[in-house]
C-alpha cells in the first residue's frame, strides 16, 4: 500500500514539470525584441504569469503583445507582487520573440516608468535560452 502511495505521489509530482516547456521549445533567442507599451492586464498563473501590453506602432495602430514572465512564486520571491504591475502603467521590456513571429514574447527585464528594472524571466542555457545575466 506504501509503495502505491509512493508511486502515485510520484506520477502526480511530476505532471506538472512534463507540461512545462522549455524556453527553445517556443521563443528564439536570435530574435531579441525590446517593447514598451502599456499594461492592460496581468495574469498571475501557473506555469508563468502573463503580461499583456499595448504597443502603439508608428503609424497609429495598436498591437497587444502578452509577455511570458517567470512563476507567481518566483516573481514574489524577487519581490515583484499583484500590485508592482497596474494596468495602465508605461512599461519597457526587453525579451525574445516567440518562434511563429506572433505577438507573444519571454520576458528577461522589465523598467518601470521610475527606471526600476526588475527580472522577469527564469531563462538559463539548461532550459534552451540565452544565458541571465
Amino acid at each position: 500500500m506504501k509503495t502505491a502511495a509512493a508511486v502515485l505521489f510520484l506520477v502526480l509530482a511530476v505532471r506538472p514539470a512534463i507540461a512545462h516547456h522549455a524556453f527553445a521549445a517556443e521563443f528564439d533567442a536570435k530574435k531579441p525584441v525590446k517593447i514598451r507599451g502599456t499594461v492592460t492586464k496581468m495574469e498571475w498563473i501557473n506555469p508563468h504569469a502573463w503580461i499583456h501590453i499595448d504597443v502603439k506602432k508608428p503609424d497609429g495602430t495598436t498591437e497587444t503583445w502578452m509577455i511570458e514572465a517567470g512563476t507567481p512564486n518566483t516573481l514574489l520571491r524577487r519581490g515583484f507582487t499583484k500590485d508592482s504591475l497596474k494596468a495602465g502603467t508605461e512599461i519597457s521590456v526587453d525579451g525574445y520573440q516567440s518562434k511563429d513571429g506572433s505577438l507573444r514574447a519571454n520576458g528577461r527585464n522589465l523598467t518601470l516608468p521610475d527606471g526600476q528594472t526588475l527580472f522577469l524571466g527564469n531563462v538559463n542555457a539548461t532550459e534552451g535560452g540565452p544565458e541571465s545575466k
